[in-house]
């Protein structure tokens, strides 16, 4: 029988949309509707839109703030346990009456959360009796902070089992290890894009390298170091999403393929032999899917970093404190090889489970209530 799903996501980069989207996507075509909806625009107005431009200039011009933010708001607690409350309950707080109208109108049978505000939100209505129907979290971390612990939820889903402990140890909440939501296009072979031809054409025999800057271009040390690939013999493909200042300056440096918002990235990722990664976020996950070796260097500022890191504690990428090891790590895991084929084996390994089946049961289990 259809159902009717909420999905929460944020606009903060593009992650959190992508994963959203695509637990829309295997929801409608399970037959039931969904609608999504982006947290910030339940904030007061004008609210939402410094959050995110005040975020986004942290990350890129002044990373030393966020990395501050998060350390004091959102890094993990030392004293983990159920009772442990988030960071940032004051923004969640504001949130909390227009989606208890927004569940009133569209009336859905599960709520899915995608970024951690929104499980803020819905975690505090839950626990105060506020709001009836079940929630879900989807944990898009590796690294786990604070404000993705709110036990009023009723499920986690976790990219990693690693993940899953954590979530269950500061929460006492079930937390499922269903792996990363990626789109099926990263899973599969076949004839690769325009885009990754041209890469593939422009390689001739060399080594590519994908190095994502994410959707908004943020990216420190990125140029040095695609400047130092090419000298090293392989084809740097900077990925500088939505930043066309970035894709400029890439564009100038000899050797490299500089590329503005990427359309076929699972074609990109099936011409390429290593991704250089600085966020532990979706295109890290998506490289995962894709069978793609994933090396972590110079990672953006708080969460990005204890991801990176993170990912690189579960074996599943291998993190490149400087440029030496960054030549080294690419070097090794371009070729065919039991060090690629570790990486490769750790990353498939991850996707044990739909995420949205999950959601689908924890509604199920509710109707039969």
């Amino acid at each position: 029988m259809g159902r009717r799903y909420l999905v929460l996501t944020a606009g903060m980069g593009a992650g959190h949309d992508a994963v959203a989207g695509e637990l829309a996507r295997r929801l409608r075509a399970a037959g039931h509707q969904v609608l999504v909806r982006d947290v910030l625009t339940l904030l007061p107005p004008g609210t939402g839109p410094a959050l995110r431009g005040f975020y986004r200039c942290a990350v890129r011009r002044v990373p030393w703030v966020y990395a501050l933010i998060h350390r004091i708001f959102l890094a993990p607690a030392r004293t983990p346990g159920p009772r442990r409350r988030p960071g940032t309950g004051p923004l969640a707080a504001l949130a909390e009456r227009p989606l208890r109208a927004l569940v009133e109108r569209w009336r859905p049978d599960v709520v899915v959360s995608t970024f951690h505000l929104a499980g803020q939100i819905t975690g505090r209505l839950r626990e105060r009796g506020a709001l009836e129907v079940p929630c879900a979290v989807y944990v898009t971390d590796f690294a786990v902070h604070r404000a993705w612990l709110a036990p009023g939820n009723d499920l986690f889903l976790c990219v990693s089992e690693p993940v899953a402990r954590r979530v269950r140890a500061g929460t006492g909440r079930p937390a499922l290890a269903t792996g990363p939501v990626v789109p099926p296009s990263f899973g599969r072979s076949g004839p690769p894009g325009p885009a990754a031809r041209l890469a593939t054409a422009r390689a001739a025999g060399r080594p590519v390298v994908l190095l994502s800057a994410g959707a908004w271009g943020v990216g420190p040390g990125l140029l040095p170091a695609a400047r130092a690939l090419a000298g090293a013999g392989c084809l740097p493909v900077l990925l500088c999403g939505r930043d066309e200042g970035l894709r400029r300056r890439a564009g100038r440096l000899p050797g490299v393929l500089a590329l503005g918002w990427a359309h076929d990235l699972p074609g990109l990722m099936g011409a390429a032999h290593v991704l250089v990664d600085n966020a532990a976020g979706q295109t890290a996950v998506q490289a995962l899917a894709a069978r793609l070796p994933v090396v972590g260097f110079r990672p953006i500022a708080g969460h990005g970093a204890a991801g990176v890191r993170e990912m690189a504690a579960e074996g599943l990428t291998v993190y490149a404190p400087d440029l030496p090891a960054l030549l080294t790590a690419v070097a090794t895991l371009s070729p065919p090889g039991p060090p690629c084929d570790r990486l490769v084996r750790a990353g498939a390994a991850l996707f044990r489970e739909d995420a949205a089946a999950a959601v689908a049961r924890l509604a199920g289990a509710s109707a039969a209530a």
